[in-house]
């Protein structure tokens, strides 16, 4: 392996996050005025119109983390859809990196956020990723489309060929500040 890459997770922002997708829980002031309402009993507002691609079937999951390995030694990306991961009940360190050319992971654009409870990430198709934790477990809703969801369980549990998402071991070790 080459010499070791050191992250340490930034905090998130719109425009830090630019360049993999969009942060979400950004706050109603930031909402176009046609897409937000608030009174006194409620507030609701747009984030982000999500895209599955194909006109595919959106799907809601509920994902536990509970790596607290700071070694990154595989990223996963998804070729085809958006998708969402938003914490609820703690602060998810979240590594990502653009694509190349040939579509591998380009570990120049290789960045770690801070996503705190409450906010959210979604990410563009073919955006390389991975999660830790700093301690425990932390429960996050996350969007993705159903076939995605379907094609990675074959491939994980029964080793089938992936077709709309790809694991890649990396070639150069990656340690994340937890």
């Amino acid at each position: 392996m080459n010499t070791s890459i050191n992250l340490v997770p930034q905090p998130l922002s719109p425009e830090a996050f630019e360049p993999y997708g969009w942060m979400l829980g950004k706050g109603l002031a930031t909402a176009p005025a046609t897409a937000a309402f608030s009174n006194a009993a409620t507030d609701f507002w747009h984030e982000h119109a999500f895209d599955t691609g194909q006109n595919k079937q959106t799907e809601v999951l509920w994902v536990n983390y509970r790596i607290q390995d700071p070694t990154i030694t595989t990223l996963e990306n998804h070729l085809l859809t958006q998708q969402a991961l938003i914490p609820l009940t703690g602060e998810v360190i979240h590594i990502v990196a653009e694509s190349t050319a040939e579509g591998g992971p380009d570990l120049s654009t290789l960045q770690a956020f801070r996503i705190a409870q409450g906010q959210g990430v979604c990410m563009r198709p073919g955006c390389w990723h991975s999660s830790r934790v700093a301690q425990g477990e932390v429960t996050c809703l996350m969007l993705t489309r159903m076939s995605t969801t379907v094609d990675l369980v074959a491939h994980l549990n029964e080793g089938k060929p992936a077709v709309e998402s790809e694991l890649r071991p990396l070639e150069q070790s990656v340690l994340v500040s937890l």
